[in-house]
């Protein structure tokens, strides 16, 4: 069993020389791949480096990754760049002048990237190359725990969408032996109401009254559709087993299911296939928050 979950957790830490640091990767749903980054100033290089490496194993799902590194015995000096403070302030006029909004407050102006420079004491060469590799290794780590953890949370999946899908075989199965018996259930009904607008049975048309049934019976006829729901459950079993990410091929499916169901529903003349094609509705719609979350 390979599913894999789009929700999960990893975390590593790990220290070089006088650095510290944690990094934090948070995963939730998502229609796609978007890594979202939060690394300290002064470490960007390592942006490129961490979405690079995401972006080979993970293929689905909203992947915050977070840095947080401290250098330990160094005085930290805080400059204000001038230059892009007085652009941001320039910028921020106008636009409330314009729109007829307040200024911003110079909090938040201070909070924005390259406003507020970093000042540490200079690292040596052969120690910042000695921390980056070290910082990207346990990268990799904190990537392994992720994977994990979205693996675990897969499996749980993978064992409430199989009960769903045993749920929906049970379902079907009842279904079917109710469709065979449609057809005669209709006649017996086609001809009770036509016994009661005619007297005398010789007054009815048998030919044309067979061929009514034979119609009424090709309406009726859920076989094409039970055919189908067998074959979207065997096709959802074998992609809970297939290696890497199915989670759009499961969604797709979702929709056949649903379309089935709903021509068996439209079909149905029996008060119990109708409750069970409800049944089978909520089942369905089971199934389908589940696959949200899968990869």
């Amino acid at each position: 069993m390979t599913l894999s979950s789009m929700t999960g957790f990893g975390r590593s830490n790990n220290s070089f020389e006088n650095y510290s640091w944690v990094w934090e990767l948070k995963s939730v749903n998502g229609k796609g791949l978007d890594l979202r980054t939060r690394i300290p100033q002064g470490f960007d290089t390592l942006d490129k480096h961490v979405k690079s490496v995401a972006k080979k194993v993970l293929f689905r799902g909203t992947l915050n990754i977070v840095l947080q590194i401290k250098k330990d015995g160094v005085e930290t000096v805080l400059n204000v760049n001038e230059d892009v403070l007085n652009k941001l302030i320039i910028i921020a006029k106008d636009a409330a002048i314009k729109h007829n909004l307040p200024m911003p407050s110079i909090d938040n102006l201070l909070t924005i990237r390259e406003v507020i420079e970093v000042n540490n004491d200079d690292t040596p060469d052969y120690t910042e190359k000695g921390r980056d590799k070290a910082v990207k290794l346990s990268f990799d780590e904190a990537l392994k725990s992720l994977i994990s953890s979205r693996e675990e949370e897969g499996a749980a999946t993978y064992c409430m969408l199989s009960l769903i899908l045993d749920d929906i075989n049970r379902l079907l199965s009842e279904a079917e032996v109710i469709g065979l018996k449609q057809p005669e259930l209709l006649k017996e009904k086609y001809e009770k109401k036509l016994g009661s607008l005619f007297d005398n049975k010789q007054d009815i048309d048998q030919d044309r009254l067979a061929q009514e049934i034979v119609l009424l019976a090709l309406k009726s006829d859920i076989k094409e559709e039970t055919d189908r729901l067998n074959a979207h459950i065997v096709s959802a079993r074998k992609l809970l087993l297939t290696n890497g990410p199915v989670g759009r091929k499961l969604e797709f499916l979702t929709q056949e299911f649903n379309r089935e169901i709903n021509t068996l529903c439209s079909k149905s003349s029996d008060t119990r296939l109708t409750n069970i094609g409800l049944s089978l509705k909520a089942s369905i719609d089971q199934f389908r928050e589940q696959v949200l979350n899968v990869e």
